[in-house]
Protein backbone atom coordinates (compact mmCIF):
# COMPACT_ATOMS: atom_id res chain seq x y z
CA UNK A 1 0.00 0.00 0.00
CA UNK A 2 1.70 3.11 -0.98
CA UNK A 3 1.73 6.49 1.41
CA UNK A 4 -1.21 8.03 -0.40
CA UNK A 5 -3.07 5.17 0.51
CA UNK A 6 -2.54 4.40 3.90
CA UNK A 7 -3.51 8.65 4.52
CA UNK A 8 -6.55 7.58 2.55
CA UNK A 9 -7.78 4.63 4.38
CA UNK A 10 -6.51 6.65 8.20
CA UNK A 11 -8.16 9.83 7.34
CA UNK A 12 -4.89 11.76 7.21
CA UNK A 13 -0.98 11.31 7.70
CA UNK A 14 -0.84 8.63 10.40
CA UNK A 15 1.50 10.61 12.77
CA UNK A 16 -1.63 13.71 12.76
CA UNK A 17 -4.20 10.27 13.35
CA UNK A 18 -1.96 8.52 16.41
CA UNK A 19 -2.17 12.07 17.70
CA UNK A 20 -5.95 12.41 17.48
CA UNK A 21 -6.46 8.70 18.73
CA UNK A 22 -4.59 9.91 21.40
CA UNK A 23 -5.81 12.98 22.98
CA UNK A 24 -9.37 11.66 22.39
CA UNK A 25 -8.28 8.79 24.26
CA UNK A 26 -7.26 10.74 27.08
CA UNK A 27 -10.54 12.79 26.89
CA UNK A 28 -13.15 9.90 26.44
CA UNK A 29 -10.75 8.21 29.62
CA UNK A 30 -11.36 11.14 31.57
CA UNK A 31 -15.34 11.53 31.22
CA UNK A 32 -15.65 8.04 31.80
CA UNK A 33 -13.89 7.94 35.01
CA UNK A 34 -15.98 11.10 36.08
CA UNK A 35 -18.88 8.63 35.37
CA UNK A 36 -16.87 6.16 37.49
CA UNK A 37 -17.25 3.63 34.34
CA UNK A 38 -14.85 1.27 33.12
CA UNK A 39 -14.38 -0.51 30.23
CA UNK A 40 -15.56 -3.83 31.72
CA UNK A 41 -19.11 -2.41 32.73
CA UNK A 42 -19.08 -0.95 29.30
CA UNK A 43 -18.87 -4.12 27.82
CA UNK A 44 -21.33 -5.60 30.13
CA UNK A 45 -23.72 -2.99 29.79
CA UNK A 46 -23.63 -4.00 25.84
CA UNK A 47 -23.83 -7.72 26.56
CA UNK A 48 -27.10 -6.93 28.80
CA UNK A 49 -28.60 -5.02 26.51
CA UNK A 50 -28.45 -7.32 23.83
CA UNK A 51 -29.62 -10.42 25.87
CA UNK A 52 -32.69 -8.61 27.30
CA UNK A 53 -33.56 -7.30 23.62
CA UNK A 54 -33.16 -11.31 22.65
CA UNK A 55 -35.30 -12.28 25.04
CA UNK A 56 -37.90 -10.00 24.58
CA UNK A 57 -37.86 -10.66 20.79
CA UNK A 58 -38.77 -14.51 21.93
CA UNK A 59 -41.30 -13.78 24.05
CA UNK A 60 -42.78 -11.44 21.06
CA UNK A 61 -42.96 -14.40 18.93
CA UNK A 62 -44.67 -16.24 22.21
CA UNK A 63 -47.11 -13.14 21.80
CA UNK A 64 -47.73 -13.42 18.33
CA UNK A 65 -48.47 -17.12 18.31
CA UNK A 66 -50.72 -16.65 20.85
CA UNK A 67 -52.59 -14.55 18.86
CA UNK A 68 -53.00 -17.02 16.58
CA UNK A 69 -54.39 -19.71 18.39
CA UNK A 70 -56.73 -17.59 19.91
CA UNK A 71 -57.56 -16.21 16.46
CA UNK A 72 -57.45 -19.56 14.69
CA UNK A 73 -59.96 -21.18 17.08
CA UNK A 74 -62.56 -18.82 15.92
CA UNK A 75 -62.17 -18.36 12.38
CA UNK A 76 -61.18 -22.60 11.43
CA UNK A 77 -64.66 -23.38 12.87
CA UNK A 78 -66.55 -19.89 10.90
CA UNK A 79 -64.72 -21.46 7.56
CA UNK A 80 -65.23 -24.95 7.92
CA UNK A 81 -69.20 -24.37 9.14
CA UNK A 82 -69.00 -22.27 6.12
CA UNK A 83 -67.70 -24.99 3.98
CA UNK A 84 -69.84 -27.67 4.64
CA UNK A 85 -72.88 -25.50 4.24
CA UNK A 86 -71.42 -24.30 0.57
CA UNK A 87 -70.92 -27.76 -0.50
CA UNK A 88 -74.21 -29.01 1.03
CA UNK A 89 -76.39 -25.88 -0.21
CA UNK A 90 -75.13 -27.09 -3.91
CA UNK A 91 -75.92 -30.33 -3.96
CA UNK A 92 -79.86 -29.89 -2.77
Amino acid sequence: MTQQGLTRLLGGSPGQVVLRLVFLSFVVGVILSALDLNPLDIFDMIQTFFSRLWHMGFDALGSIGRYFLLGAAVVLPIWLISRLLSVFGRSS
